[in-house]
């Protein structure tokens, strides 16, 4: 038994095997994010001798400056932050109007409802029929083709059902309806204000999850202008070779190897990321422990 210390108890060895384990996790996390970080800042040189790990070597800023001049990074970036932001507001309302309705007890139906939603998390039709009926309504080469087809996702709408039910007192919603308020009275003025946790945990899910994806765009994009940056990484990392420089353009290639250049690439797409989390992340894990496991 570990000793008092005025009112804490003294830290056990299970303690800091525990703390241990926890670094060891942050570290597979943040040591390749650095790693690459030191690369996109670092001479052609050194990273050629592959002398860099943590820290740049040759320090200098020659990759940013060639993204920002050439524009057609900087382009699908102000393109694919456009597609996220409008993915995200829709499916967002999307989801928030169909886990109200089915959160109140009173709706009849509403574990048919329910079941009817959860069917495509087990089924799905395939890739084949998906691309004709991409094409069927027109949404081939076209912004929309990011946007509707996965505005509205199931998992996420389950996890702000179960949010509603578990967390906002039934009592509420039935004294407001009781009081004359109509449903989007209710929605708006109770339900809403009280979901603040929940709501910014699904729009990061959505927002991460459109800003990570690019197989929707290899499949249905083919106008380079309409192509999310994350699609251009995986082409520019897949095409690139040791004897090929990843360019954009004929000055970039003089200017930045593979790895430098494909590292500088990277951190600038995550830069959107990396600058929404922190806003976000207090009410992250209580969002999603308060909605997944309770109800």
């Amino acid at each position: 038994m570990g000793k008092k210390v005025g009112s804490l108890k003294a830290p056990h060895l299970s303690d800091f095997v525990i703390a241990f384990v926890i670094l060891l996790l942050c570290l597979t996390c943040l040591v390749p994010f650095f790693h690459l970080l030191a690369k996109s800042l670092s001479s052609n040189t050194a990273v050629l001798s592959k002398t860099v790990f943590l820290w740049p070597k040759g320090a200098n800023l020659n990759a940013y400056i060639t993204i920002f001049r050439d524009g057609q990074l900087t382009h699908s970036m102000v393109y694919s932050l456009y597609a996220t932001a409008l993915f995200t507001a829709i499916g967002m309302v999307v989801t928030v109007l169909a886990a109200y309705p089915l959160s109140v007890k009173r709706l009849k139906g509403r574990g048919v409802i329910s079941l009817l939603i959860m069917i495509p998390l087990y089924f799905a039709a395939g890739l084949i029929p998906e691309y004709l009926l991409i094409q069927s309504l027109g949404l081939y080469n076209s912004m929309w083709v990011l946007v509707l087809p996965l505005a509205f996702s199931p998992y996420n709408m389950l996890i702000m059902k179960s949010f509603f039910s578990s967390t906002i007192p039934p009592s509420l919603e039935e004294a407001a309806y009781l009081d004359g308020a109509n449903h989007f009275q209710i929605l708006g003025r109770i339900i809403l204000p009280l979901s603040k946790p929940i709501l910014a945990t699904i729009s990061l899910f959505y927002a991460v999850g459109r800003w990570n994806a690019y197989a929707d765009a290899k499949y249905y994009i083919s106008k380079k202008a309409l192509q999310p940056i994350q699609y251009l990484l995986y082409n520019m990392i897949l095409n690139a070779t040791a004897s090929e420089a990843v360019s954009l353009s004929e000055s970039t290639a003089t200017q930045s190897t593979p790895e430098v250049f494909q590292a500088a690439a990277v951190m600038f797409a995550t830069l959107p990321i990396l600058c929404i989390y922190p806003f976000v992340q207090k009410y992250f894990v209580q969002g999603v422990m308060i909605g997944a496991v309770k109800g």
